[in-house]
C-alpha cells in the first residue's frame, strides 16, 4: 500500500476521533518536508484551527500521536514545528517500497485519464520555409506533453495541422517561377524545405527593391508597399490557386512535396512523430456551415454589408468577425471548422493546441465561441501557450533569412557534443557508429532538455554552449548520471552481485543519502500527475534533475562495492536499478534518450 495514502487515511481518522472533523483522505494535502527539518512528508494543520479550537502546535501533536499509534509499522517519529506536522517514516518502509513499488514497470503509470481520448496539435509548420529554433520548442513541447498525457492514462492522438496555403506560400512559388530556372533539391544538393525557404527570402529581397524604387519615384512608402508589382503578382497567384489553375496547382504540389520530404527528415532527426496530419488547403473552407448554424442559434449576427460577427463584450472581449461581407472565411472560421472535423474524426472532447503566446487572444475567443455554440468539446480546449526563444544575437526573422535553422542547429549541437565528449575521453571502446550515435544522443538531449526545463509560458534565451555542459542543470549531466549507474550495474553483473535480498531479510537502517533519493523516487507518480494537470514538461525535467543530483551526492558519500555487508550491497544494486529506471522513464517523457555508456 502507498505510504502516502496510508498516512492520509490515518490523518483523516485522527481528525475525526480527536476533533470530530470529517474530511475525505484524498482531500488532505501533504507536502515534502523542508530540507532543514526532519521528516519525509509534512501535514499543514492551519486549515483545521477554527474547527479544532486549539493552537496549531496542539493540533499537530495530537494528530501526530494518533498516527504513531494507528500506523506504527511505517512511522518512526513525528515532530511539530509551529503549524507543521513532520512525519518520519521507518527506514524499513523505504526498503519495502523499493522492492514492491519503485522497481515495478508500471510504478509511475497514472490512471487519471481513464482512456479518455485527447488530441495534441503541435508543430504546425508553413510550407514556405524550413523548421527553425522556435519550431523546435513547439515540437519538443508537443511531443513531451503527449508522452506525459499518455503516462496519465489518456489515449493521445498527436496531430499536425500544416499551413500549406495562403499568400506566404505563393511568395515562395512566385519567386521560384521568376528566379528558379528549374532548380530542384537534387540539382541544388539541398533539402527540399531549405530550397523553398531560399525562394521565400528571394521574394522579400525583390519586394524591398521594388518598394525602394517606387519610393524613389515619389510614391509614399505605405502606398509603395501595397503597389509593389511582385506583391500584386503573388496575390494574383493566390487567386489562381483558389480557382484551381492547373499550372499554379501543379507548382504548388511539386514545391510542397519537396518541403514534406525535408520536414519528414527533420522530424525523424529530432525524434518527434505524429498520428495524423491535417492540411490547411483541405480545411480552410470549413467553418461556414458552423457560422450558419450559429446564425440560426442567434450566437452570431449579420450586419447590413453581409459580414457576420459575434459580440463577446459581455465576456470582457471584443466583437469578432467570423465571415467577411463577400462570404469568405477568416482564420477563426477555419479553426471552428477544423475543431469540428477533429471531433468527428476522433471524438476527442479534449484538445491541446501547442501554439505561441502571440495567439493567446485568438484561443480565448475560439473557446468562447465554441461554448456559445454548445459544442461538446468546448470545455476541453486548452491552449498550451509558450514564449518565444531568443538567441544572444537577437530575434529571428524568416523572410530576411536570419532565422536559426533547426537542421543546422541540431548539427551544431551534435558537433559540439562530439568535441566535448572527445575532450573528456568518454568514447573509449566505442565503434565509429556507436560514437556517432552517442554524439547525436547527447547533442539532441542537450537541446531538448534546455528548451523543456523552462516553464513553457516564459520567453527564454537559448545558450548552446551552456546547454551542453556535462555538469550543472543540463541534459548531458543527467545522461552522464544514467551512464554512470549503467556502469555500476554492469560491474555488479560481472561480479555476480544480485539485487535481490535473501528471503526473510530486510534492512532496518539506511544511510540518509539513500533515504533522500528514495523519498524523491516515491514522488514520481505525483510529478507525472502534476505535469499532466498543468501541461508542464518542465515539472518532469526539473524533477529528474533533482533525482540525478541526489544520486550523485549518494555516489560520492556511500560505497557500493566496498560495502562488507552483502545484504546492504544487494540493496544498493537494487537502489541503483530504481534510480536508473526513474531517470530513463522521466527522460523518455521529455523525448530524450539516455545512453548506456558515455
Amino acid at each position: 500500500m502507498n505510504p502516502e495514502f496510508l498516512l492520509k487515511e490515518s490523518i483523516a481518522k485522527g481528525l475525526e476521533k480527536e476533533f470530530s472533523i470529517i474530511v475525505a483522505p484524498e482531500s488532505i494535502l501533504l507536502e515534502p518536508t523542508r530540507k532543514d527539518f526532519e521528516g519525509s512528508l509534512t501535514f499543514v494543520v492551519f486549515p483545521y484551527i477554527k474547527q479544532a479550537k486549539l493552537s496549531p502546535e496542539q493540533i499537530g501533536a495530537r494528530i501526530g500521536e494518533f498516527c504513531k499509534t494507528d500506523i506504527p509499522n511505517i512511522i518512526a517519529s513525528v515532530n511539530v514545528v509551529k503549524g507543521f506536522l513532520n512525519i518520519v517514516f521507518k527506514d524499513s518502509l523505504w526498503v519495502d517500497q523499493l522492492y514492491t513499488n519503485f522497481l515495478r514497470e508500471d510504478f509511475a503509470q497514472v490512471t487519471d485519464g481513464k482512456g479518455e481520448k485527447v488530441m495534441v496539435e503541435y508543430s504546425s509548420p508553413n510550407t514556405n520555409k524550413p523548421l527553425h529554433l522556435g519550431h523546435l520548442r513547439n515540437n519538443f513541447l508537443g511531443y513531451s506533453i503527449s508522452q506525459i498525457l499518455k503516462a496519465n492514462g489518456f489515449d493521445v492522438v498527436k496531430a499536425n495541422l500544416v499551413n500549406d496555403r495562403g499568400i506566404h506560400i505563393c511568395k515562395s512559388m512566385l519567386a521560384y517561377q521568376k528566379f528558379g530556372s528549374g532548380e530542384t533539391p537534387q540539382s541544388a544538393g539541398m533539402k527540399g524545405d531549405h530550397l523553398v525557404g531560399k525562394y521565400y527570402v528571394a521574394f522579400d529581397k525583390e519586394l524591398k527593391k521594388e518598394i525602394e524604387s517606387l519610393v524613389a519615384s515619389g510614391i509614399a512608402e505605405e502606398q509603395a508597399k501595397k503597389d509593389a508589382p511582385i506583391l500584386k503578382e503573388a496575390q494574383a497567384m493566390l487567386l489562381k490557386w483558389e480557382q484551381g489553375d492547373k499550372e499554379v496547382y501543379q507548382l504548388w504540389e511539386t514545391m510542397n512535396a519537396w518541403v514534406y520530404e525535408g520536414f519528414n527528415e527533420s522530424y525523424k532527426n529530432i525524434g518527434v512523430s505524429f498520428d495524423h496530419f491535417y492540411y490547411e488547403s483541405n480545411t480552410y473552407l470549413l467553418g461556414k456551415d458552423i457560422v450558419e448554424e450559429g446564425l440560426q442559434m442567434g450566437v452570431f449576427n449579420k450586419r447590413e454589408d453581409g459580414s457576420v460577427w459575434i459580440d463577446l463584450t459581455a465576456e470582457g472581449l471584443d466583437q469578432k468577425l467570423v465571415l467577411r461581407s463577400d462570404g469568405t472565411s477568416v482564420y477563426i472560421t477555419q479553426d471552428l471548422g477544423t475543431a469540428e472535423l477533429k471531433f468527428k474524426d476522433f471524438g476527442c472532447k479534449r484538445s491541446v493546441y501547442v501554439v505561441g503566446n502571440e495567439q493567446d487572444y485568438h484561443f480565448v475567443v475560439l473557446a468562447q465561441i465554441l461554448k456559445k455554440l454548445n459544442k461538446p468539446y468546448a470545455d476541453g480546449l486548452y491552449h498550451m501557450s509558450y514564449g518565444m526563444v531568443d538567441l544572444p544575437s537577437g530575434k529571428m526573422k524568416s523572410r530576411e533569412g536570419t532565422v536559426v535553422d533547426a537542421d543546422d542547429l541540431v548539427s551544431e549541437m551534435v558537433e559540439t557534443a562530439k568535441l566535448r565528449t572527445l575532450e573528456q575521453g568518454k568514447t573509449d571502446g566505442f565503434t565509429g557508429e556507436q560514437a556517432q550515435k552517442l554524439y547525436h544522443t547527447i547533442g539532441l538531449g542537450a537541446l531538448k532538455y534546455y528548451l523543456l526545463k523552462v516553464d513553457p509560458k516564459k520567453r527564454m534565451m537559448f545558450n548552446p554552449e551552456e546547454s551542453i555542459d556535462f555538469q550543472g542543470h543540463t541534459g548531458p549531466s543527467i545522461q552522464y548520471t544514467y551512464a554512470r549507474i549503467s556502469a555500476i550495474l554492469r560491474k555488479a553483473a560481472e561480479l555476480g552481485i544480485t539485487s535481490d535480498l535473501p528471503k526473510g531479510e530486510t534492512i532496518e537502517t539506511l544511510n540518509p543519502f539513500e533515504i533522500s533519493v528514495l523519498e524523491l523516487l516515491s514522488r514520481f507518480p505525483t510529478k507525472i500527475r502534476e505535469a499532466g494537470a498543468e501541461y508542464s514538461p518542465s515539472t518532469i525535467a526539473n524533477y529528474i534533475f533533482e533525482v540525478a543530483k541526489e544520486f550523485n551526492r549518494f555516489y560520492v558519500e556511500v560505497s557500493i562495492f566496498q560495502e562488507t555487508d552483502e545484504i546492504k550491497k544487494s540493496f544498493r544494486i537494487a537502489f541503483c536499478k530504481a534510480v536508473a529506471k526513474t531517470i530513463k522513464d522521466g527522460m523518455l517523457l521529455l523525448g530524450i534518450e539516455v545512453p548506456e555508456k558515455m
